[in-house]
């Protein structure tokens, strides 16, 4: 398999960058760390990935979009162990996120990784899944009151930066500024016994790679039970059957969007807000 877009953050995956049936014909360390060389790579990369020609030209060459991958789940299974050591991080990560987790179980009996996703998602499809700090804090005394017969820690992973102090009456831990940062909190979220967050293909990725249990907050109501976390089995499903299809377009339709994030018109107005 060749892969010709990759992110910067390959080099945190060496059993991916040196998988021996997957090759990187671009990946060139003296060329990307020189100068404006990663920039310039992610230039090239959202041009070509973003260009109808382009589409055609390797369409051509049998190339194909990672994402337009997504429904096939035929060998998920049988491959998963296989998925589970491509997509380790390299060691320095592993051992950070093992000891922050060994450092929460001295005082916990379940850990719950809580992934707070900022940023863009204040905007995105209208803020349907964006939820506040408060809201968050919610949440998480929700969850010590589901496991109210053991001790609960949280471990937050955030695009933002705040003191956990802010949650009273929750033990929460989360690192601060740290090389490889997205990373290292993924491996994290995938070390937790439980994962709770919005929608999102990171959270969700966590729960794939570690056979977590995963609930995805649904609306502000957060009317969440123990059944309501599940391992997500592929990207559409969890393994109690529901489907992220399903919940992606009820909360789009239900907030005035289609599937791409397009207001839809109404006959009472020009666009839904």
């Amino acid at each position: 398999m060749a892969i010709i877009f990759f992110d910067w953050t390959i080099e945190d995956f060496p059993n991916l960058l040196h998988c021996p049936f997957i090759y990187f014909p671009l990946w060139h360390k003296w060329y990307l760390e020189r100068g404006n060389g990663w920039n310039n790579y992610k230039g090239l990369t959202w041009k070509v990935t973003h260009n109808n020609t382009w589409d055609k030209v390797f369409s051509f060459l049998g190339f194909t979009k990672g994402w337009d991958t997504m429904n096939d789940s035929r060998y998920l299974a049988q491959t998963k162990k296989e998925l589970q050591h491509i997509f380790r991080p390299r060691q320095e990560i592993v051992d950070k996120a093992e000891a922050m987790i060994a450092k929460i179980r001295k005082e916990a009996d379940i850990v719950v990784g809580v992934h707070i996703r900022h940023g863009d998602y204040k905007d995105f499809f209208g803020g349907i899944f964006y939820y506040s700090l408060d809201e968050y804090h919610h949440i998480m005394i929700n969850i010590q009151k589901l496991f109210k017969d053991k001790r609960v820690a949280f471990f937050i992973s955030s695009n933002e930066s705040f003191s956990v102090d802010i949650f009273s009456e929750c033990s929460c831990y989360r690192f601060g500024k740290e090389p490889s940062g997205d990373i290292l909190d993924l491996h994290t979220l995938s070390l937790c016994d439980r994962v709770v967050g919005p929608w999102s293909t990171y959270s969700r990725w966590a729960s794939f790679i570690g056979e977590v249990p995963l609930c995805c907050l649904k609306d502000k109501k957060n009317n969440m039970t123990i059944d309501s976390f599940s391992k997500v089995a592929d990207f559409y499903h969890f393994e109690n059957g529901e489907s992220t299809v399903d919940y992606w377009l009820k909360n789009a339709e239900s907030s005035g969007y289609d599937h791409l994030g397009n207001a839809i018109s109404s006959p009472n107005s020009k666009s839904c807000p």
